[in-house]
């Protein structure tokens, strides 16, 4: 018995839905000039798609339907509103006499409006936080309760970071659209650090139980890869492969109770080779390209890494090689620890010491738990106790991941015997 055509219809609504509601999205708040109108206007066009494809049959664009009857039902909306306010009345009828002559978006179209889209969500006129909450609320499409529950936040303080980032967009006229050649680079900044701040967050959480969130760094590798198909620079490049490199150690990263296991103690065999593959792939591409940068750099030490057969195996003078190019490049004091960490692998425990120690002593790192557990290690490693143990409690201070926390606390048990 064939399947009820009312239902084929409903099924294949929630399937473009699933696939394309996102694009359909981006391109309603290009021609609309507004998020909250764009989102009520989607929501509409689908409820016109399941009332209507049952009868009419499912059109052959079904992206471009969604797109076009979106449109019409926005201005449909303003127009019943024009009867408070006189002014969206003029709207509903600039929106009319443009919606008349328009024809269909092209796919690349509307693939622009989603690269549009990610750039005004990551515009540096908007807060950090309000960039990240819009980015997963509008090109990922999570909730809001979604995106309070993966940053531990209240549902409430996440709604009010996109309601104010959306009202800075309106009111400061921020246009939808890519920044030009001579913008690009800056401007490409901003959204590559929020995509790496979403993977940060699900790849070692900064508090709560759970070490990980796999959704979130699912997320961040999602942009990662509609960011290298819309906008295939060497530095889109070098990010993805610096998420894939991290993400494919995730399976080893825990033990079967959930405890840390640092990346010398890592079972390697549980790593993910098409994972390794795909980074280091990118790597090369993108150092191949002569315009690579610090996203690149780094990558290129997580896949020196990621080669490594053993711990004991790892070509430590390449990855300390590296990190003096990433100076270089990006000189901060979180790198300078990295490479002082690297240096202690390569040259002794005592080289990378003497490093910290200085670092510390500038100050910019004294909140810093990495800085600290960092020091501690060595400082164990060297039989030296009592700053070994000194340096663990500082850590402890500073760490509010329950996972880390216990790490710390076995270690600090360890050098207290």
């Amino acid at each position: 018995m064939s399947e009820d055509p009312a239902e084929l219809a409903r099924q294949k609504v929630e399937a473009v839905y699933r696939s394309d509601s996102r694009r359909v999205l981006a391109t309603l708040i290009r021609l609309l000039g507004d998020f909250d109108l764009a989102e009520e206007a989607l929501h509409d066009a689908c409820r016109a798609a399941v009332e209507q494809w049952p009868r009419e049959g499912v059109p052959a664009n079904p992206r471009a339907w969604l797109v076009s009857t979106g449109r019409f039902k926005a201005i449909d909306t303003l127009r019943r509103r024009a009867r408070f306010d006189a002014s969206l009345g003029e709207l509903a009828e600039r929106l009319a006499a443009t919606a008349g002559d328009a024809t269909a978006p092209e796919p690349e179209e509307l693939e622009d409006d989603r690269l549009r889209l990610i750039f005004t969500c990551c515009h540096p006129a908007l807060p950090p936080d309000a960039q990240v909450a819009l980015t997963l609320r509008e090109i990922c499409g999570l909730t809001t309760e979604e995106i309070a529950r993966a940053f531990l936040t209240l549902a409430p303080t996440v709604a009010q970071r996109i309601v104010r980032a959306k009202a800075k967009i309106r009111e400061a006229r921020i246009p939808y659209q890519v920044p030009s050649r001579n913008e690009l680079g800056e401007r490409l900044d901003a959204v590559l650090h929020v995509v790496y701040l979403v993977f940060n967050e699900g790849y070692s959480a900064s508090l709560g139980e759970s070490l990980t969130r796999a959704d979130l760094s699912g997320e961040a590798i999602r942009l990662g890869r509609l960011l290298l198909e819309l906008l295939p620079e060497p530095e889109v490049m070098g990010l993805l492969a610096l998420m894939v490199l991290h993400e494919s150690r995730r399976a080893a990263r825990t033990s079967p109770s959930g405890e840390l296991v640092l990346l010398d103690d890592q079972d390697r065999s549980l790593w993910d080779r098409a994972q390794i593959t795909e980074g280091v792939a990118l790597v090369r591409r993108a150092l191949a390209s002569r315009r690579f940068g610090p996203y690149t750099l780094q990558a290129a030490i997580a896949a020196v890494h990621a080669e490594a057969p053993t711990a004991a195996a790892t070509d430590w003078a390449q990855i300390v090689g590296l990190y003096d190019v990433l100076l270089r490049a990006d000189p901060s004091p979180v790198i300078e620890l990295n490479r002082a960490v690297a240096l202690a692998m390569r040259d002794g425990p005592l080289a990378g010491l003497v490093l910290i120690d200085a670092l510390l002593a500038r100050g910019e790192l004294a909140e810093y738990r990495f800085a600290h557990s960092a020091r501690a290690d060595l400082c164990r490693r060297l039989g030296r106790t009592v700053e070994a143990r000194a340096s663990y409690k500082r850590a402890l201070e500073l760490t509010r991941q329950e996972t880390e926390r216990r790490f710390l606390e076995r270690r600090l048990a360890e050098v207290a015997r």
